[in-house]
């Protein structure tokens, strides 16, 4: 349950019972399944512009089994949660979610990730650099019974509350419960520890651990709980969706990916430690790149969002200035030779030169396809389509469009006969100038940019 009482208010029950009838079926049939995720420095986060986390990770291959592309919300507060889970703005919970019979009358819950513990996060002692291993101790709670009288700040809602009110009755006194905001993190509670702001907390051990590297100054060695599963959790009305999750999980978890993906995240202080500490990490700040400065200058020459073109960069060079392609294509905007000099380009590998020539290049694309694509949403995706294969091919997908009676300001439509275009009896057409094209790349391409486009308008303002 998301709150430890018996009786349980019926506008709140109301809240956390399923509002719509989708399960599989419904999912594949439309194409994409939605996961609500956290945003931390474990289950999901952006890392020198690339989407990084464990649950993301799973995320990504779960949807690859079931045939479907993803679509990701990012939320904080387990009850927010359950309630848009159920209200059916998602389809899948994926936070590390102990599962709790309570919990188990508003959801169904997957089979368990991995099992872990509650424990209390504390500081040491002030000055423990100097002290001994029991000094450090001497000066921290490592009974739990010594909690009777303390104030403990936890998360909404959780199974934490759950945890230190059962606790206090077992100890037979009082353990002061104060529960947070409904959008506060675990990490988030950790951090005001760390920082003096608040005394204690409760977090699941796999996250504390993780985050003892952030923050040497605190212990979180005080098990408070017995051993609990962690899983993911669907609406109790869809059945067949976590059947099929679950059978993805029992074939994934034996192979060595899953235990590589676990260890990444869950493993790896050093790399973890390096990343929440990056100044492109959207666990530690708000940047995407080094070039944010000059990739905002050149969105405004062509009228984009910055973070459109930052993902588009991305594509094209991973954020690397002296990226060079089999073809030849150079720099951040990855130019080719002509296309470099045209826009007199001295230098490809110079960021600031890449970024200005790559934006009026595009700058050019975006002037003929206003005169044809009057939607400038569906217009930008032509543009990158044109940046990526060449303009010529994707004048022949829309002139196929246009042939067959089609909208041919729709890049969905438009998409259909650029794929077709390696069929010869599209590619031989009269109305076709460029001939042949493989174009399952710029069709990926503009699909892969716009949803990193839409990943990063989640994390970064």
């Amino acid at each position: 349950m998301l709150y430890s009482c018996k009786h349980v208010d019926e506008s709140e029950k109301a809240l956390t019972t399923p509002k719509v009838n989708i399960d599989l079926d419904s999912i594949k049939k439309r194409g994409y399944i939605t996961a609500l995720v956290d945003n931390n420095s474990i289950s999901y986060f952006l890392y020198k512009g690339q989407s990084m986390g464990y649950d993301y990770e799973l995320l990504q291959r779960m949807a690859k089994d079931l045939g479907v592309k993803l679509r990701l919300r990012r939320i904080s507060g387990v009850e927010n949660a359950i309630k848009k889970l159920n209200a059916g703005e998602a389809d899948v919970l994926a936070f590390p979610l102990t599962i709790t019979s309570q919990r188990k009358d508003y959801v169904r819950f997957t089979q368990p990730h991995f099992n872990t513990h509650q424990v209390l996060v504390q500081r040491k002692p002030q000055g423990w650099e100097r002290l001994t291993r029991d000094e450090i101790n001497a000066g921290m709670i490592k009974n739990p019974h010594d909690l009777i009288g303390k104030t403990v700040h936890v998360l909404n809602r959780s199974s934490f509350v759950d945890r230190l009110r059962n606790l206090s009755e077992e100890l037979g006194g009082e353990i002061i419960v104060v529960e947070d905001s409904a959008d506060a993190q675990s990490e988030s509670l950790i951090q005001k520890v760390a920082m003096g702001e608040i005394d204690y907390t409760v977090a699941d051990q796999v996250i504390a651990s993780v985050n003892l590297n952030y923050y040497p100054n605190l212990d979180a060695s005080t098990v408070l709980s017995l051993p609990q599963q962690i899983a993911w959790a669907v609406r109790k009305n869809s059945p067949q969706l976590q059947s099929s999750i679950n059978t993805w999980l029992t074939k994934i978890k034996k192979e060595a990916t899953f235990m590589v993906i676990y260890n990444r995240y869950y493993k790896s202080p050093r790399t973890s430690f390096l990343r929440a500490n990056s100044r492109y990490a959207t666990i530690n700040g708000d940047r995407l790149s080094p070039y944010d400065p000059i990739i905002k200058e050149g969105a405004e020459i062509v009228g984009w969002d910055w973070r459109l073109l930052a993902a588009m960069i991305y594509q094209e060079s991973r954020f690397n200035p002296t990226d060079q392609s089999w073809a030849g294509a150079r720099g951040l905007m990855q130019l080719m030779p002509a296309t470099a000099q045209r826009f007199g380009v001295s230098n490809p590998d110079d960021p600031r030169q890449s970024i200005r020539a790559g934006v009026r290049f595009l700058k050019n694309l975006d002037d003929y396809w206003v005169k044809k694509v009057a939607d400038s949403s569906q217009r930008i995706k032509f543009v990158m389509a044109s940046y990526n294969v060449g303009l010529t091919h994707i004048t022949d997908a829309r002139k196929l469009t246009i042939k067959n009676q089609e909208n041919a300001g729709d890049w969905g439509t438009v998409e259909k006969y650029l794929l077709k275009k390696s069929d010869p009896s599209f590619y031989k057409d009269p109305v076709v100038i460029a001939g042949y094209c493989k174009c399952e790349e710029p069709v990926r391409y503009v699909e892969e940019v716009m949803s990193r486009y839409e990943e990063y308008k989640l994390h970064i303002n």
